[in-house]
């Protein structure tokens, strides 16, 4: 080999030699699927990359900071929380969010922790600041259904139209102009007007758990029992009625049974004293006699009854004691 080759070779070996040095410096990396990243040089941005693929950077100059590019969630804190009556609730929130501009959140934050940090600033703030301008049953209830509902109840069930007439009440709900749902997106609403210039795309936020305070959870139970206790009381009230309107009815009812018995027991009894007052007719016609000795018994007995004895000058009306055929002089 003479020596031109043997130069050649050599440089060839020193070219192979610094390509394997500078392919273990690292030049290229991966972004995989899911990741994005920001490519700082002296702690300046001079890059950002968002699509999956292989990339070339300046070893040992080049730093890669990688984010996540999926849908991220934070679960914030508990947070003691005055409605627009005043009654303080406990208010446990979940949101969605992601990072839109890499860019820009490694100029705010660089990690995630500290961006979990402001952001769970923020939707507390936005939280407070919705939850405080609207009622409770706003904040607790998405619809009027439970409206609805006993609305058509009432129309169906006149018990509880009375019921309601005596608690002098039409509905004791009141009427949701917004809802959970309503609120939860101006919640979001609020919060997109901080985030975007963190590079952050804020999807919603929902409350997790709401629930009331000591003070308010007395309250409620108190005023729970004093509900029940009026409607138990408005039945009552209502059973009351219904049994004395029974009882009244009752008593008509016995009223005019007695009475129409008492008109037909008279009907049958003047029927019965014309019939046997035409048989006797009848008898009296066919033998005068035997009808007057009859009579007589009926008398005699019903008189004489009660009276261990008699004392009467008037001897024609014992005639038939006398004498069978009623001659006193026998």
């Amino acid at each position: 080999m003479n020596r031109a080759m043997r130069k050649l070779v050599g440089w060839l070996i020193a070219i192979l030699i610094l390509l394997i040095v500078f392919l273990f410096m690292g030049p290229l990396y991966i972004i995989n699927e899911g990741n994005q990243v920001v490519v700082t040089r002296f702690g300046s941005i001079v890059d950002t990359h968002t699509e999956a693929g292989l990339y070339f950077k300046i070893p040992f100059l080049d730093k890669i900071t990688t984010y996540p590019k999926l849908v991220l969630s934070l679960d914030g804190d508990e947070q003691r929380i005055p409605t627009k009556e005043n009654q303080f609730i406990i208010v446990d929130t979940t949101s969605r969010w992601r990072i839109s501009d890499p860019g820009k959140f490694y100029q705010n934050f660089t990690t995630l922790d500290n961006a979990y940090n402001k952001l769970s600033d923020i939707i507390d703030s936005s939280c407070r600041t919705v939850i405080t301008q609207n009622r409770l049953s706003e904040i607790v209830r998405s619809s009027n259904l439970i409206n609805e509902a006993k609305e058509k109840d009432d129309e169906e069930d006149d018990e509880t139209k009375e019921i309601g007439e005596l608690l002098n009440t039409t509905s004791t709900n009141e009427i949701v102009t917004k809802g959970r749902s309503e609120l939860c997106r101006l919640m979001t609403v609020e919060a997109n007007k901080l985030v975007p210039e963190y590079g952050i795309d804020l999807i919603d936020i929902v409350p997790r758990q709401i629930k009331y305070s000591d003070e308010l959870t007395e309250s409620v139970y108190n005023r729970m029992i004093k509900d029940r206790n009026q409607v138990a009381q408005a039945y009552r009230a209502l059973g009351e009625g219904k049994k004395a309107e029974w009882l009244g009815r009752l008593e008509s009812d016995k009223r005019s049974i007695a009475s129409e018995a008492y008109r037909k027991s008279e009907e049958i009894k003047g029927a019965a004293d014309a019939e046997a007052a035409a048989i006797y007719a009848a008898a009296y016609n066919k033998d005068p006699e035997f009808y007057s000795f009859w009579k007589s018994m009926e008398s005699y007995k019903n008189n004489l009854k009660d009276y261990p004895a008699t004392y009467s000058t008037k001897m024609d009306y014992f005639k038939y004691l006398y004498s069978a055929d009623g001659n006193k002089n026998r």
